[in-house]
């Protein structure tokens, strides 16, 4: 997701704008423009963020005029992961992983996605949520026996540690995620 789209304005009472160096982990390379109050330079922006969130705010002094950055929700979506990125985003994930293994001809596949878009968003931080094709990567998931679809697999530290097979409720999803969520 581009560094623009991450960002919401809200009450924006400002006749200028200014051009910000971005230093977000996203792109370091990236220019946002930030609009500013009358009289008000850029340098007087402030970065700050909460350490018990993902999330990032940019806070200006300019007549509640606030912009909030939205990087958290980028994390939150499920990740595509490809023969090429399986060990990077999956093995060597520091979080717990859940791999939804899926294709698109497949209906209850197409029941699940929401399910483990949800599951994305309220443990966002404390999991990584991803899917597979199946026809696309057929070598992950010969290589982890998988046989029918939707199979939903949970990793910890690069292992495999559960499956659970079929357009299954969330409650049973949640109840395995529970158990190795680090709490």
């Amino acid at each position: 997701m581009a560094l623009e789209n991450c960002f919401q304005v809200s009450t924006v009472s400002c006749a200028r704008a200014a051009v910000l160096q971005s230093h977000h982990p996203f792109s370091a390379k990236e220019k946002l423009n930030l609009p500013t109050c009358k009289g008000v330079k850029p340098s007087i922006l402030s970065f700050s963020s909460s350490p018990s969130s993902l999330g990032y705010s940019f806070h200006r002094i300019c007549r509640k005029s606030r912009i909030v950055c939205k990087a958290r929700e980028a994390v939150d979506e499920v990740k595509v992961v490809t023969d090429s990125s399986w060990s990077n985003v999956v093995i060597a994930s520091e979080n717990p992983v859940l791999v939804e293994f899926w294709a698109p001809w497949c209906g209850p596949c197409r029941m699940i996605a929401p399910v483990i878009d949800e599951l994305a968003k309220e443990y966002a931080g404390k999991i990584v949520c991803c899917k597979v094709n199946t026809d696309d990567c057929p070598n992950i998931a010969t290589q982890y026996g998988i046989r029918s679809i939707p199979t939903v697999l949970f990793f910890k530290n690069g292992e495999r540690k559960e499956s659970v097979i079929g357009a299954v409720p969330k409650s049973t999803l949640t109840a395995t995620i529970e158990k190795y969520v680090d709490i």
